[in-house]
């Protein structure tokens, strides 16, 4: 009976290698389903075109054409798709990097307001004034 109990304990603490390749293809599968669904809801509501860039595409190159969440939170799919964008896979890309660099840096990009104090031109009209003398 021990050698019963400690075979199970082994079981419950470790995966096989064929285990988890089943589970990491399940998990694949699954996220495809997710992408494809909101993806073709994109497809369907938005125009083909890069709302970064503006490069328009087309049946051939649609593949390059990628669906972004404004919140950056996937599990955010509303049907009307107003957290989509549709952007090309360059601009998509670009639009993660400033995200991870963003919040690498320590930010929260869902709570801080951005407030620019720095004004660059405040005295050119003093510069431009022609000089008295």
């Amino acid at each position: 009976m021990a050698g019963n109990s400690r075979q199970k304990r082994q079981k419950v603490g470790k995966i096989n290698s064929e285990e988890m390749d089943r589970i990491v293809a399940l998990a694949k599968q699954k996220e495809q389903e997710r992408l494809k669904g909101y993806r073709e809801q994109s497809l369907r509501i938005h125009p083909w075109i890069c709302a970064r860039c503006g490069r328009e595409f087309t049946l051939k190159n649609l593949h390059l054409l990628t669906v972004h969440h404004k919140d950056h939170n996937h599990e955010n799919n509303p049907p009307d798709g107003s957290n989509w964008e549709n952007l090309c896979i360059y601009c998509h890309d670009h639009e993660h990097s400033k995200y991870m660099d963003y919040e690498a840096g320590g930010g929260d990009p869902q709570s801080e307001e951005k407030t620019v104090t720095h004004k660059p031109f405040a005295r050119l009209a003093d510069l431009l004034k022609p000089d008295k003398g």
